[in-house]
């Protein structure tokens, strides 16, 4: 096995590993040991989407919906929902595990197998919109479309099979509707803000610069840019500035696919680690000092949210928990630990993990650790929310049907 890993690795990255391995130690900690943090809502969750309990799956008379679909290399999700005040209330929403993204790694295109899986979900969608008489919607497709060689064909196939015309967006939008899904999260103190977005095929990056930005008006700013960013541009009305951005072609699925070969459980974690942070090296703040305590990062996956209801050792996942609960860094640790002891059979009899997800877990976090080795934060913000909810908002934001957010 070994002799196969260094014929996949050059010869630093090896000797990396080995420093690792020689340590016994799989989860560096290059960070003081901060204070364990209680686990409680930030001041600005309230403007978290919300579910209404009474309307969910029914039909409403009154307001103007709105949908987002999101094809990704490993679901298709999508959201039904209405304006409500600063924030929207969900009304119909649809997941299903598609695994688009299945051997796209070795390749370079969609399966028919995997494409029929996507249709036979998509056609759920097209009746759900058809049912809400849904006029106002976006239905984008991510990364496994961006990169197969077939992603068009498959979108035309969409069009002609299920009536839905969705759209290949750029790994910049998507960077940007993962910013716009979060600002609700960012805390005053936050002068220095790192999204991450852990997608299926690709991970997201996007360092803000908040110092110049009224502490009461943080949160606003962010919600303030779906009108699009780029890196180095003049900051927004409200002062907030994109450092940088990033999109790594690596994700939950396409991490664990390069590693499928490798039998020992720590030896894989360890190699994927060190594989995504070497791809890191051309985000301008890779190499940045920040002080932790005005350093937020906010982390939006389903990697992220498993890791916090771990940490809460919640026996079923529940959202209003989870979403915008703040964790350290010797927290997230403590929970990749677990994962690690548990092994294979472990993660796998875990009711929040299970059979499909136990490799993709392990993928997901081994991208979390190798941030939090770079950025380690006292205030990680777990956020139960992505793309499709910063859908929404940009949606819901150009017509103006959202009240201003009041901090």
């Amino acid at each position: 096995m070994i002799k196969n890993l260094r014929r996949r690795m050059n010869f630093h990255f090896y000797e990396r590993l080995k420093e690792i391995k020689n340590a016994s130690r799989l989860i560096p900690t290059r960070y003081s040991e901060g204070v364990t943090m209680t686990p409680q809502r930030p001041r600005s969750a309230g403007a978290a989407p919300v579910v209404d309990g009474l309307t969910a799956g029914l039909k409403p008379q009154s307001q103007q919906l709105y949908a987002a679909l999101d094809l990704g290399t490993n679901s298709c999700r999508m959201l039904i929902a209405q304006p409500n005040g600063a924030q929207f209330k969900v009304v119909d929403s649809f997941s299903k595990s598609v695994q688009l993204g299945s051997g796209l790694e070795n390749s370079g295109s969609l399966s028919r197998v995997s494409m029929n899986r996507t249709i036979q979900a998509l056609r759920i969608c097209s009746q759900k919109l058809a049912q809400f008489k849904i006029k106002k919607m976006r239905l984008v497709a991510t990364e496994a479309c961006r990169r197969a060689r077939n992603g068009h064909e498959l979108m035309n196939k969409i069009f002609n099979e299920t009536g839905l015309k969705l759209e290949i967006i750029s790994a910049e939008e998507e960077a940007q509707l993962a910013v716009l899904s979060c600002g609700p999260l960012v805390e005053r103190e936050t002068d220095q803000l790192l999204v991450v977005d852990i997608g299926g095929g690709s991970t997201e990056l996007i360092w803000i610069d908040l110092v110049n930005v009224d502490a009461s008006l943080r949160s606003q700013a962010i919600m303030h840019m779906h009108k699009g960013f780029r890196s180095g541009s003049r900051p927004n009305k409200f002062g907030a500035k994109v450092l940088d951005w990033i999109s790594i072609p690596l994700g939950v699925a396409t991490l664990c696919d390069l590693f499928d070969d490798v039998d020992d459980d720590a030896g894989r974690f360890a190699l994927m680690s060190l594989m995504f942070e070497e791809k890191l090296e051309k985000f301008r703040p890779y190499h940045r000092s920040h002080k932790m305590d005005c350093f937020q990062i906010i982390g939006t996956s389903g990697t992220v949210t498993t890791v916090a209801a771990s940490h809460l050792r919640l026996r079923r996942y529940d959202r209003n928990k989870v979403d915008g609960l703040p964790m350290s860094s010797s927290e997230i640790d403590k929970v990749i630990h677990d994962y690690l002891r548990l092994g294979r059979q472990g993660r796998q009899k875990d009711p929040l993990i299970g059979d499909e997800r136990q490799a993709l877990i392990m993928s997901g976090v081994a991208i979390l650790q190798a941030l939090l080795r770079i950025w380690p934060t006292h205030k990680l913000s777990v956020a139960d929310r992505g793309l499709r909810e910063g859908l929404l908002y940009s949606q819901m934001s150009a017509d103006a049907v959202l009240m201003e957010q009041q901090i």
